[in-house]
């Protein structure tokens, strides 16, 4: 097995079969990341309160209630032996990195990245804009608006490129790698403590990378609980039901620990209140992990769409190439079938027309002759979701391919210039506007206390959702901006000098970090993302940027935020980051000889 790295400290791992290149994956990862591992397990576990105090109590709290470590064993026990031997194996160098692992942990950080990404949040929002305001007021904070935000790919034959957005975290959520066996040969974007690569891929024939589909597939279910001698009933479709009663003590650093009780009905676990959470990977005991294999061995466009059928959750928008020209497009995951009402509020657990009927809904899957996904609504995801993102970004983007600009500069368009005061100027004004619509009286009912869970603050603050969709709820009100705040009034700054990357840190990991002002807005192909009215800095953005070149693999690029290692002393911390913050791309170097051999085993 040998461990090689480029200029940027990225490893390139080579190893004699599979299981030995998932041990060494595992191990350079323990090294690359080992405090991000740790505090991620935790996460998955419900235990980071045990060193990070009481601020990542509500963490904790809703970790245990949504079962997700006794999710990751259920889906860990029904894995294919191949998977389940390639995760043992992943497990087995991460702890010989000196972390504590699990064989089902990989399982568990996964759902701790993708458990908040989906849509049931925002049906606690909608169903608070019911109750407030009225139902006719929930089109006034769509996502589908002209302030959406999101993430972007494209394709022409022989490349593809884009850029994922997520929250920006130091380290990144990303990781850069390259795995080499017998089997494959796959450069790719992974998540630390996940095996393979999963979203963003070239194995040298063919490459693949995803947006998100937008697909509603949580649910969230309001129950009906009553306690008497059989223990705790919660009403079902069909009368009265048994509901499994767990009781769990949560250690708490400095502090005294906390005893939560734990409830789960055949919807599934209660995470707020009387609102259970129902999921596709709860449900089925699977996440989709017996893709991973499949698609680090994929040479062809068809290899790919076939490892990817098998793939649960978060659902999907998949583009795929490979060097016969050949491009595909395909929606990945499990959608169950329902009632429609399921995707827009909590709905009655009691009421059979909101159960989930047998089977999942079917995923699209076509050959394209070039392809634009920014999480738009589209033929191929439009029945299964609701919460789309407004189609300028993705008419953007095709604008700037029919008229032949580089990829590295698509990702980089925008109106927003970091140095441009008329920028700074129209942001403050939109700002004024969204902080002057916080005390209309029409929309003082939305500051009621909504009654979930303070985890949930960022998808039921009125200020964010108002500074989010401002211009839905200036036209719902029948407002005009100018009438609110003075556009003339507004600082003519520029826009970076308040528009400053603000990354979320690991929990005790905090380091200072430089000043970063950024170009960009919500809705820009550039889309580093600020909530108007509360904040200007920057805490969702690109959390990578790549150019796939099926000709040529040597010709690709890619980039991270920050750096391959997460330790602040090493010099590969923050590396990347002038380079992503001004828009350029690394080279994936592909010839070993051109790599520095860092270790031989």
């Amino acid at each position: 097995m040998k461990v090689y790295r480029d200029d940027y400290g990225i490893p390139h791992l080579r190893a004699g079969s599979v299981l030995e290149l998932a041990h060494l994956q595992g191990r350079v990862t323990a090294a690359d990341r080992g405090r991000q591992l740790h505090i991620e397990r935790l996460r998955s576990e419900g235990r980071l309160a045990s060193e990070a105090g009481r601020d990542e109590l509500g963490w904790d709290v809703f970790a245990r209630r949504a079962r997700l470590d006794d999710t990751a064993r259920r889906c860990f026990a029904g894995l294919s032996d191949e998977t389940r031997a390639f995760l043992e194996a992943y497990a087995d160098g991460v702890r010989a990195g000196g972390v504590e692992w699990h064989p089902w942990s990989s399982l568990g950080v996964f759902q701790v990245h993708h458990i908040l990404f989906g849509t049931f949040p925002n049906k606690m929002w909608r169903a608070h804009v019911e109750r407030t305001l009225g139902p006719e007021a929930v089109a006034w904070f769509a996502i589908e608006g002209p302030n959406g935000s999101g993430s972007n790919a494209w394709a022409v034959p022989g490349e593809i490129a884009g850029d994922p957005h997520r929250l920006l975290e130091l380290p990144g959520v990303y990781q850069q790698i390259r795995l080499a066996c017998p089997e494959f040969d796959v450069a790719g974007l992974t998540f630390p403590g996940v095996p393979g690569v999963q979203h963003f891929g070239h194995a040298g024939s063919v490459a693949w990378a995803i947006t998100n589909a937008m697909a509603d597939y949580q649910d969230l279910y309001v129950e009906d609980l009553r306690t008497g001698d059989a223990g705790v009933e919660a009403r079902g479709a069909t009368g009265w039901e048994p509901v499994i009663t767990l009781r769990e003590t949560i250690a708490v650093r400095d502090a005294e620990p906390v005893v939560i009780d734990i409830l789960e009905t055949a919807r599934g676990p209660i995470i707020d209140g009387t609102l259970s959470l129902r999921t596709p990977a709860r449900v089925a005991a699977d996440l989709g992990f017996d893709a991973l294999l499949p698609l680090l061995r994929a040479s062809t466009v068809d290899d790919v769409a076939d490892a990817l059928s098998r793939w649960v959750e978060p659902v999907n928008s998949v583009l795929v190439a490979d060097d016969t020209g050949r491009i595909v497009q395909l929606t990945a995951g499990r959608v169950p079938v329902r009632d429609d009402r399921n995707k827009w509020v909590p709905v009655p657990a009691w009421d059979r027309r909101y159960a989930w009927q047998p089977g999942w809904a079917p995923m699209a899957r076509a050959d394209v002759p070039d392809a634009v996904n920014a999480n738009d609504r589209r033929p191929d995801t439009e029945a299964h979701g609701i919460d789309f993102a407004p189609p300028a970004r993705a008419r953007r983007i095709r604008t700037l391919l029919d008229a032949g600009v580089p990829h590295a500069l698509i990702h980089m368009d925008t109106s927003m210039a970091a140095d441009s005061a008329e920028a700074g100027r129209h942001e403050a004004w939109r700002s004024a506007v969204a902080r002057a619509l916080w005390e209309r009286p029409e929309l003082k009912p939305l500051f009621e206390d909504c009654g979930h869970d303070p985890l949930f603050a960022p998808w039921t603050d009125p200020r964010g959702r108002i500074g989010n969709a401002l211009d839905g709820v200036l036209a719902g009100l029948g407002l005009d901006p100018a009438d609110l705040a003075d556009p003339a009034a507004a600082p003519a700054e520029p826009w970076g000098e308040r528009h400053l990357l603000y990354p979320i840190q690991l929990p005790g990991h905090e380091v200072p970090f430089p000043r970063t002002p950024l170009a960009g807005s919500r809705d820009c192909v550039l889309n580093t993302s600020s909530v108007t009215g509360v904040s200007d800095l920057c805490l969702r953005g690109p959390v990578a940027r790549y150019v796939w070149d099926l000709a040529d693999r040597e010709r690709s690029r890619w980039v991270v935020p920050f750096g391959a290692v997460d330790d602040p002393a090493s010099p590969h911390f923050l590396d990347q980051l002038p380079l992503w913050a001004a828009g350029s791309l690394v080279p994936l170097v592909t010839d070993w000889d051109r790599l520095e051999l860092e270790e031989q085993l």
